[in-house]
């Protein structure tokens, strides 16, 4: 796996702002915090890794260009002898985004000194990389789980009949990911034409979903590959000519919080036909009218529109929903934010991947910054203020929907 560069560089507090290195930080800092950042950045960016690096345009405003390009005809007619044939041309479809900046930074009081390392800012630049990795990560796991090419796993019954599911709210916990579903995948990107990342398609799979694969009789672990040492970072094992990377930072659709990071709530008394319910949780009071709360009431869309508790600690706090729609409501009845299932349940994704799938842009160049600000740096008469922080610009996007399900 390739490791990029990070650059070092030391900015000046307010609004004039430097890229240099500053002289009072010694080379062979420079040199270890860098690598420190590289180090505990780079095994984050799982999602990357499979993404064909575009530089960041220098100069050229805040849009980068993906290049993609169209497989040619079959040249199915004979040629003449002694006469060249005209010939073909490459179809470059040219596909644009906007890059953003992402970054962080903590500050530190009287504790850094130019002359050693302190065990500070090496702890800084852990939490940072760390924080850096999994951010940039998420943004391209965001957009290539926003793909169209989608297969729904079906529910399972007790004696082992499938019932297809036709959508992502439909998904409830007897929805399990099958070898089935992967081999279909798989046949899917190969009827496609999709190249293999060098030897295999790829499947980026969170813990929670490995454990019904991982009991086929199919299934090879990691240190049963004739060739142990050629593996991804991550990697687990394979089955049906798909090579696995489980991160538990991949994608999971979950019902959205209703208020107070509480997702679901369950209707404490029964309604009929009403736009008012009583529910079992406590939740802080609001108005929605702006922008009312989609949920689903016992698996239908509806939305919250206020929320309202009253009473005391002593007599106990009540609250009530109100909905945009009337419902009639049992007690029990589960309400969920939406995103998930209707019932509730938190969906998983696994990305199955070809070649050329997708495209991110690359590290170098300004694609991520390790900044760090000694004591006595800018505006800091009494030399008490330190910083160490990340900052990256950072775009991605589907290039080839059909080489990703």
């Amino acid at each position: 796996m390739k490791y990029n560069k990070l650059y070092m560089n030391l900015f000046v507090f307010g609004a004039n702002t430097q890229t240099t290195d500053l002289p009072g930080l010694s080379p062979e800092m420079k040199t270890y915090y860098e690598k420190r950042l590289i180090d505990l950045t780079q095994p984050k960016l799982i999602h990357d890794q499979f993404a064909d690096k575009y530089p960041i345009p220098k100069n050229g405003g805040k849009t980068i260009e993906f290049r993609k390009y169209s497989p040619l005809a079959k040249a199915t007619t004979p040629i003449t002898e002694g006469v060249t044939p005209p010939g073909n041309k490459l179809n470059v479809t040219a596909m644009t985004a906007t890059v953003d900046q992402y970054g962080d930074w903590i500050g530190m009081s009287d504790i850094f000194e130019t002359t050693a390392i302190d065990n500070n800012v090496v702890q800084a630049t852990k939490l940072l990389a760390s924080q850096a990795g999994r951010t940039l990560d998420s943004i391209t796991r965001d957009v290539i789980n926003g793909g169209q090419n989608v297969r729904y796993a079906p529910a399972i019954g007790i004696d082992g009949t499938e019932t297809p599911t036709g959508d992502r709210e439909d998904i409830t916990a007897a929805c399990t990911l099958t070898p089935k579903l992967i081999f279909q995948a798989k046949a899917d990107l190969a009827a496609m034409n999709a190249d293999l990342i060098d030897d295999s398609y790829v499947g980026i799979i969170h813990p929670f979903a490995t454990f019904d694969l991982m009991r086929n009789e199919e299934w090879i672990d990691v240190h049963k590959y004739a060739d142990p040492e050629k593996i991804y970072d991550g990697e687990i094992g394979k089955l049906g000519g798909v090579r696995f990377i489980e991160n538990s930072e991949a994608k999971i659709f979950a019902p959205a919080f209703i208020s107070d990071e509480v997702c679901r709530v369950t209707v404490k008394t029964d309604t009929t036909s009403s736009t008012s319910v009583v529910i079992n949780e406590t939740l802080t009071s609001g108005t929605y009218t702006s922008k009312p709360i989609p949920v689903y009431c016992h698996g239908t869309a509806n939305t919250i529109t206020a929320i309202t508790t009253t009473g005391n600690d002593d007599a106990g706090y009540t609250t009530t929903l109100t909905l945009g729609t009337a419902a009639s409501l049992t007690a029990g009845d589960l309400i969920c934010g939406q995103g998930g299932g209707t019932d509730g349940s938190a969906v998983f994704s696994t990305l199955i991947l070809g070649a050329h799938a997708y495209g991110t842009t690359e590290l170098e160049g300004g694609g991520l910054q390790h900044i760090v600000k000694p004591l006595g740096y800018g505006d800091d008469p009494l030399n008490q203020r330190a910083s160490c922080g990340w900052k990256a610009t950072k775009v991605a996007k589907r290039l080839v929907e059909a080489y990703m399900v």
